[in-house]
């Protein structure tokens, strides 16, 4: 669960309308109406993404009255279908997915359950993704695609594609490296340990 204990103050007479602001931040609460930032503080989770990107410095980041705690609760009857999400993506259910923030993969897949179908609904169930931004997108998007839903990316500069995992390393690469101190198959066979997944045929051989 993450304490949303900040905000942001935009100052309208420094905010030029660029956009950056509402390019970055991660679920979506900055709006530019009018060529004027607009914060929608219930959405916001206090990242302060939209203050360190402002080229024209127009936005501070302000303490709340009542901070705001943001989580989804991992049901009990959740877990045989988030255990199954987890095996199809090779997450482990308790995988720290957003360090930051220490959200697992269950309260993830909890949310995904309870209708999130982005990484920005995601982030705003969850507050995953509400820190640095860099790591938990990949494996956000691994559980959405084991999920079965392909989410359609928003505008601006939230997330890119997903990388490609080791169980989708092409054979011809495989072939290329593998005399070259590159274990391939011995990695997806840890990986699939630690992850609780059970073995697949592309961990017995070429991909």
């Amino acid at each position: 669960m993450k304490v949303v204990a900040m905000y942001p103050e935009v100052d309208l007479g420094k905010c030029t309308g660029c956009r950056t602001c509402e390019r970055v931040c991660p679920v979506l609460a900055v709006k530019v109406v009018e060529k004027k930032a607009t914060v929608d503080i219930d959405r916001c989770r206090g990242c302060a993404a939209c203050e360190q990107r402002c080229p024209s410095y127009a936005l501070t980041m302000a303490r709340r009255a009542e901070p705001v705690h943001v989580g989804v609760a991992v049901e009990p009857d959740m877990m045989p279908m988030i255990r199954q999400i987890c095996a199809r993506a090779r997450i482990h259910p308790e995988y720290i997915v957003c360090y930051c923030t220490a959200t697992r993969a269950e309260e993830v897949v909890a949310a995904i359950l309870k209708g999130a179908a982005t990484p920005e609904e995601v982030s705003l169930a969850t507050g995953a993704r509400t820190g640095c931004k860099v790591e938990c997108i990949q494996p956000i998007l691994r559980l959405l695609e084991a999920a079965g839903i392909a989410p359609r990316r928003a505008e601006g500069w939230q997330w890119y594609g997903r990388t490609a995992t080791a169980w989708e390393i092409p054979s011809e690469v495989k072939r290329r490296f593998s005399k070259r101190g590159f274990y391939f198959d011995d990695d997806i066979k840890l990986l699939e340990k630690v992850a609780g997944a059970p073995p697949t045929e592309q961990s017995c051989g070429d991909v």
